[in-house]
């Protein structure tokens, strides 16, 4: 295989507002030998952790349903979302910035976590690396009622995980990384 070689040319910040909008543009070494100049914009957001909570008694799994404005200027007509607790990484490491959210966005305070895997969710123009976690969850874990902090107004759903898979069938639940970790569960016989 023909070695690749990337050589980043110019970086221009197009938006720094919410998070880093950058247009790259980069020499890039095809297969076949051949180099090309090639420009992108790459949005650079820092990376983020998710978790699902689910009880093997139970059966049922945690999760939230909020406002996601780019799914309602895409087509979501209310814009909700429901989908596992999710956070940026900010300066934490993933296992420590999870907890803080599973406990902001839910209410719960988990003991024992599991990480499953890593995996880059949109990385057409996306730099995020997400880190994917599951974890059990009963009611003794519960410490306050949840729902986000500062702008968030989040609604925490208890669901049985027939009925999430069913949501993911019909199309209800839309959100990637939530169906990874719904999979996730049924394909290791977890529930």
């Amino acid at each position: 295989m023909p070695e690749r070689s990337v050589v980043i040319q110019k970086t221009e910040v197009l938006s720094d507002h919410w998070y880093i909008l950058r247009k790259v543009t980069f020499e890039y070494k095809k297969r076949s030998g051949v180099t090309e100049t090639q420009s992108r914009e790459v949005y650079d957001r820092g990376n983020g952790a998710t978790v699902l909570l689910y009880n093997k008694e139970q059966r049922t799994v945690i999760l939230v349903n909020q406002f996601r404005l780019p799914t309602f200027v895409n087509g979501n007509t209310t814009g909700m979302l429901i989908e596992a607790c999710a956070g940026l990484l900010d300066n934490d490491n993933a296992e420590d910035c999870i907890r803080r959210e599973v406990e902001e966005e839910t209410g719960y305070q988990i003991k024992s976590i599991k990480k499953i895997t890593e995996a880059y969710m949109s990385p057409g123009s996306v730099t995020e690396l997400l880190h994917f976690f599951i974890a059990e969850y009963s009611a003794s874990m519960k410490v306050s009622e949840g729902g986000g902090i500062e702008q968030e107004d989040i609604e925490v759903m208890e669901l049985k995980f027939d009925q999430a898979l069913t949501m993911v069938d019909l199309g209800i639940i839309k959100d990637g990384k939530t169906i990874l970790l719904l999979y996730y569960l049924r394909l290791h016989h977890i529930l």
